[in-house]
């Protein structure tokens, strides 16, 4: 049995992928009380309110706490052909007209039918209100519920999404012709999602059935999601379809140490940025003396990392207004990630905190984010920003900062490093400085990453020892009264010794064994002993 879906059967059945109310299922098929609801449901999913592309129908399987319930119940093959031609069919009394994709399955020896319908071109459109009456309305999903959109509030977000099709699903630039699009990148995401779709020979077929091309004067042109996807270099259409990663040495001010700049298809971009990033990232594991556990950090969890960039592929602009690339800052002791514009009208500051909800604004994307979660890129609607803020909460990371200007011109995503990175980096920072003989810089860079980061061991005894080296040692005292206080506790031992051992190279041996006869909180003995 030929399978027309350009998802894995087994994704869509276990909602990997495809958010719950994309689909909805039907244990059984029957027309009286079956089929009108089928109806509504693919006029709603054609109607498309919340721009996720539409939506899938599964006969044959029956639902349990909103999923489904496996093995299926399955279909008879006569049953099976009567569902097709009796919802083909009644899918003209839709109006405007609209049909749906029909893929007959084979699950655990058992049949079922898939009903495909992607977001109309033609939105908006009206179907029966039920069985036996000839009254036309609008339906619209709201989570995983078709309800009537005809009245209200409802209709006029109905009525004002549904007049204008999403750009990443648009006619291409007139210079851009089928022939442009690469076959084996279609046929490799077809590999990597799983589609049976990736067993069809004529690649114009894939393209239909994909909805990568669409039929104008008389011949097919590519939409703009088969240019971004599907093509070896994006940028000769979209100038700002890249990323541009910056690694700075110090702050804004500091110098550029490394410029990348990551292009070709939007997978290829992710993909590689990704790997970029991730191999920046340290890795630091560390023994407990008191605990059999292993304390470990990242300098920037990689789930952080990907939800942040991807959610910039998926959100930003790519149209001319837009020629701004996606921009990373690398500092010591953060990551940037800008977009262009912001977000779209309905999300607030106050939605991009830990805690907070985003609510279920249309998307400006739809076709880029449906293709990112088939490639499991990018995780299920509204989860992202929550997954950000339990990454950097799980690495003991200080949490993530989000924001946007007025206009919404931008959007940018801060991760600051874990403590410990930003402790290094600014140490780093110090020895290059004191290389180039400014020592002075040198020890400015330390004391403004210790004021920021009081909990860190290596700063506190750096600044300690730079002090004391000054003859300070009065400041210096101040600065070990304030780690001992609210300092990491696993770094107690080290910042008292690294005192102790700058007193007596000071020629202070009365301070120094002073220090030694106190004891340490971290060991509940004296300095002398750890």
């Amino acid at each position: 049995m030929r399978s027309y879906l350009p998802i894995n059967i087994d994704d869509l059945l276990r909602n990997r992928g495809v958010e719950s109310e994309r689909v909805e299922f039907k244990a059984t098929w029957d027309p009286v009380t079956v089929g009108p609801q089928v109806i509504r449901t693919l006029c709603a999913y054609a109607n498309d309110l919340h721009n996720l592309n539409g939506g899938y129908i599964v006969i044959g399987v029956a639902e349990e706490g909103g999923h489904a319930a496996l093995p299926p119940k399955g279909l008879t093959a006569e049953s099976l052909e009567d569902a097709q031609k009796w919802i083909r069919g009644h899918c003209n009394r839709i109006d405007p007209p609209c049909q749906p994709l029909f893929s007959p399955e084979t699950v655990d020896g058992r049949l079922i039918l898939v009903i495909w319908m992607p977001a109309s071109d033609t939105r908006p459109h009206r179907a029966p209100a039920g069985r036996g009456r000839q009254t036309l309305d609008y339906w619209g999903r709201i989570g995983c519920e078709t309800v009537n959109t005809g009245t209200g509030n409802l209709l006029a977000r109905l009525l004002e999404q549904t007049a204008r099709v999403p750009w990443d699903d648009r006619t291409g630039p007139k210079a851009a012709a089928v022939e442009d699009l690469r076959e084996n990148k279609v046929r490799e995401y077809l590999h990597d999602v799983g589609s049976s779709l990736a067993r069809e020979h004529d690649p114009r077929e894939i393209y239909r059935r994909l909805r990568l091309v669409r039929r104008q004067n008389g011949h097919e042109v590519p939409r703009n999601i088969a240019l971004l996807f599907f093509t070896h270099d994006p940028v000769s259409w979209f100038r700002g379809a890249r990323i541009e990663v910056v690694h700075f040495t110090a702050d804004a001010a500091g110098d550029v140490q490394e410029e990348r700049v990551f292009s070709g298809s939007i997978p290829d971009q992710v993909r590689d940025c990704l790997n970029y990033l991730g191999n920046l990232s340290a890795h630091h594991l560390e023994k407990q003396r008191l605990a059999s556990q292993v304390r470990g950090w990242v300098s920037y969890p990689l789930p952080a990392l990907r939800e942040i960039l991807v959610n910039a592929v998926y959100h930003r602009g790519y149209d001319a207004d837009q020629a701004e690339p996606i921009k990373i800052y690398l500092y010591p002791g953060r990551i940037e990630i800008i977009s262009y514009p912001g977000p779209v009208d309905g999300i607030e500051p106050a939605h991009l905190t830990e805690g907070g909800s985003v609510p279920p604004v249309p998307a400006r994307n739809r076709r880029i984010g449906e293709f990112l979660k088939d490639l499991k890129l990018a995780e299920g609607r509204l989860t992202g920003i929550p997954r950000v803020f339990q990454s950097m909460r799980r690495n003991e990371s200080p949490q993530p900062v989000f924001d946007f200007d007025e206009n919404r011109s931008y959007f940018r995503a801060t991760l600051p490093a874990h403590p410990e990175y930003a402790a290094l980096s600014a140490m780093q920072d110090a020895a290059h400085l004191r290389v180039l003989g400014q020592n002075e810089e040198a020890v400015r860079r330390v004391e403004t990453a210790w004021v920021r980061n009081k909990k860190s061991p290596i700063l506190a005894a750096e600044v300690i020892q730079a002090r004391i080296h000054d003859g300070d040692i009065d400041r210096a005292e101040a600065a070990f009264d304030e780690f001992e206080s609210q300092g990491s506790v696993h770094g107690h031992a080290h910042v008292r010794n690294r005192m102790i051992e700058a007193l007596i190279n000071a020629g202070d041996t009365q301070r120094a064994q002073a220090l030694l006869n106190v004891k340490s909180p971290a060991s509940g003995g004296g300095a002398g002993g750890n």
